[in-house]
Order: C-alpha cells, then sequence, then structure tokens
C-alpha cells in the first residue's frame, strides 16, 4: 500500500493520518512507510542519512535491541549516547574518597596529638606566690602588686605588702612580670626563695616559700568561708587613692569619703586622712588598705596610724561587720 501525499503532508498507509511529509514513522500507528508497522522513536529521523548507516536494506526489519543507546540526528551519522554512571560507582567513588580524606586526617593529627601529650607530660605544677599579680615596676627596677591575698599566703608571711618592688629572687635579677612569671613556672612547689625588695626606698630581705594551686584555692576558701565574716571599716573604698607623703620616699593612701556612724566616723577619722598603717601593717595602695580591713577580725579594734596636716596621728578604730 502506497501512502498519499501532497506538498507538505503525507498519510499513513496503514491509519491515513496525517503526519509530516520528512517524518517516515506514523506518530499514530506506528507504521513505517514502505515496510510496515515497527517501535517508532520520534528522535530517530532518516531523512537524509549518508547510506550504510543504518543496518540492512528497505526490507530489513529495524532492530531496536542492537541499536539501543544509539541516536540519530537529522543531517548525520548516529552515534552512541554518553552513558551515565550507575549508583553502585558512585557510592564506591564516595568510599574511595571518605577513605583517603580519613588516612589523611589521621597523618595530619596524630603528630599533632603526640606532641600535645608531650607537652602536657613535661609540664611541671605551676607555683605561687600569693599576690594578686605581678606588674613590672617603674623604669624596670622590678616587679610590683596591688596587695597580698589571701591571708597566710606565701607574701602574707614573708611581710611583703602591695606597693613592695621585687629586685632579686633567689639571686637572679628581675625586671618584668614576664620574668617572674617564667621564674614562677620553673619553681618547684614548696621550695623556698631568697627575695630582696624595695620599700620607701630601703632594700629589704625576706624568704618566700612557694605553694600549689590547690593549697592556694584552699586558703582562699577558708578566708571567704570564715564564721567570723569580714570586718568593715566606713569609706568609699573607691574615693581612696595613692599618694606620695611629702618630704619622704614613702607613700599612702589618702581616704576622700567617711561614711556617717560608721566605724571610721565614731573613730574620728576624716576625709583627707592619708592612712600608712593599719594594725601594725604598712598600708602603701588603696588595694592593700581594702585587703586589710576585710580581713581584720569584725568588733576588735585596730590601731590606725594616719598623716593629718602634716603630722602622724594615731585612732583606735572599733570595727564593724559587713
Amino acid at each position: 500500500m502506497t501512502p498519499e501525499t501532497n506538498a507538505s503532508v503525507t498519510n499513513c498507509g496503514n491509519c491515513n493520518a496525517p503526519m509530516p511529509k520528512e517524518l517516515r514513522f506514523c506518530r499514530n500507528c506506528g507504521f513505517r512507510l514502505g515496510e510496515g508497522t515497527a517501535e517508532y522513536t520520534e528522535t530517530v529521523r532518516f531523512q537524509n542519512v549518508p547510506p550504510g548507516t543504518l543496518p540492512g536494506n528497505g526490507a530489513a526489519q529495524f532492530n531496536q535491541h542492537q541499536y539501543r543507546g544509539m541516536a540519530v540526528s537529522a543531517g548525520g551519522p548516529m552515534r552512541k549516547r554518553k552513558q551515565r554512571m550507575s549508583g553502585m560507582s558512585w557510592m564506591f567513588i564516595g568510599l574511595l574518597i571518605f577513605f583517603i580524606a580519613a588516612a589523611g586526617f589521621t597523618a595530619i593529627i596524630r603528630p599533632i596529638r603526640q606532641n600535645v601529650h608531650v607537652q602536657f607530660a613535661d609540664s611541671k605544677p605551676k607555683a605561687y606566690a600569693g599576690v594578686n599579680s605581678f606588674d613590672t615596676a617603674e623604669n624596670d627596677a622590678g616587679v610590683t602588686f596591688d596587695n597580698v591575698e589571701p591571708p597566710d599566703s606565701p607574701a602574707d608571711k614573708a611581710g611583703l605588702v602591695g606597693g613592695d618592688i621585687i629586685t632579686t629572687v633567689d639571686g637572679m635579677p628581675i625586671h618584668s612580670d614576664d620574668e617572674i612569671t617564667e621564674l614562677l613556672a620553673n619553681t618547684p612547689i614548696g621550695k623556698t626563695l631568697d627575695v630582696v625588695y624595695l620599700r620607701d626606698g630601703e632594700t629589704k630581705n625576706t624568704k618566700l616559700t612557694t605553694i600549689s594551686r590547690e593549697e592556694l584555692d584552699r586558703l582562699t576558701s577558708v578566708y571567704r568561708g570564715r564564721p567570723e565574716g569580714r570586718g568593715q571599716f566606713g569609706y568609699e573604698d573607691g574615693d581612696a587613692e595613692r599618694v606620695a607623703i611629702p618630704g619622704t620616699k614613702m607613700f599612702g593612701v589618702r581616704l576622700g569619703g567617711i561614711l556617717s556612724n560608721r566605724p571610721a566616723d565614731m573613730a574620728g577619722v576624716k576625709a583627707g586622712d592619708i592612712v600608712i598603717e593599719f594594725d601594725g601593717i604598712p598600708i602603701r595602695t588603696s588595694d592593700e588598705l581594702l585587703s586589710r580591713v576585710r580581713r581584720a577580725l569584725p568588733y576588735s579594734t585596730v590601731k590606725l596610724l594616719v598623716m593629718r596636716d602634716g603630722e602622724r596621728v594615731e585612732i583606735p578604730v572599733k570595727m564593724g561587720k559587713q
């Protein structure tokens, strides 16, 4: 049976359905023009295909299994379609990448862990002196600190107070806070050190026995939890400042506001008085004064020594309780 044709459209010889003239398969019934019915793939065109591109002759049946995965474009030869990798292939590649990355990570982290282990194994517990913190003194003359804490710490037992300048430790000159920090880091816990320091321009000597961090924490806990509580003096501690005593190399703490009806006020302490001694302890910094006030036993009487109008005035003060 021969299909009917016109200028641009031809009819299927099997079902007589109209179809584009250049298309060789019927979209309606799959009839191959001139050969009969066959499986139809719309992307396969036969127009202008070079001789020998398709197998067999006009009577040969198109074999879909033989050419599975092949595509013929208009005006060109058949090309094999690009094959995609299967899910198993992607899984294998993913596992391979994972194991390579894991091996690389292990190679990097293992020496780091070994190095950290060596550092901890070789490190020593740091020794402590019992001051709030060290600061480099003026002109790198040594190191100083604001106050001694807690009570019964090594510095407290050695008789040091805030404002002292440590110049030598165990025969080694000290010029900066970094130097004394390193020295303490390399000092065994419990070692007694010879300490040379300056106070009011005078050179003094003492001995200081270092303690561990655990012992320092224990002393602090005992002090803070003592049943007697903390002492109260009755001044604006934020209004006190370290000042030089004229005509001397001494420093003291000048008091600003005095709180009404508190121990200092009732004892006769006045604003502007410069405290140089508290219960027999030299006072050279405002932090040391505050520390000594708090550690004083409530309701005990302490001897206060102040400079007032250039004269030393001794004032007994009965402490209150915070």
